[in-house]
């Protein structure tokens, strides 16, 4: 059996944990970044990510901001070196389900509003014209707002429940 060199199993991981973190939500370049500076013992700079993934500074830098919205990464300060430096949330767990969380909030109250404006157009079209088909798109509108309500509510508990880690 050929066993992988240390940098073998590194790249290894980096591609197995980013296709974890990739289902929540972030793109190629991000999941592979947060898992680069994730297995990364030292915080990086710009280059340093550049250089590692293949990619250009330009890319990292609107990758970092994207992680760091989202509470994944950190610029840490370290004597003596002026570019900023960059690391992952250790907090693994925790973290992408507190992003995941928020996120799925925020789209449900969007979608909620939207759905709310749509069903809002409908009754007033109602009062005009009556039609099988106007009932009908009114019933799936409510419908679709029940279940948005119910993953809001899913979520929302969740959340008040609280996330922890072992």
């Amino acid at each position: 059996m050929n066993i992988p060199n240390n940098e073998e199993i590194r790249d290894n991981l980096m591609l197995e944990f980013s296709k974890t973190v990739g289902n929540f939500g972030l793109s190629p370049v991000e999941a592979r970044l947060f898992a680069y500076l994730y297995l990364s013992e030292e915080p990086l700079t710009l280059d340093d990510m550049s250089e590692a993934l293949g990619k250009s500074k330009t890319s990292m830098s609107t990758s970092i901001r994207s992680l760091s919205d989202l509470n994944l990464v950190t610029r840490v300060w370290k004597k003596g070196v002026r570019k900023d430096l960059y690391q992952a949330n250790n907090q693994l767990f925790k973290t992408f389900m507190n992003s995941y969380i928020n996120k799925w909030l925020d789209t449900t109250k969007h979608q909620k509003d939207a759905l709310e404006d749509n069903k809002h157009l409908i009754n007033e079209k109602k009062k005009k014209e009556s039609s099988e088909e106007l009932t009908t798109l009114d019933k799936r509108t409510h419908d679709i707002l029940q279940f948005h309500i119910l993953v809001e509510n899913l979520f929302r508990k969740m959340k008040e429940t609280g996330i922890e880690e072992d």
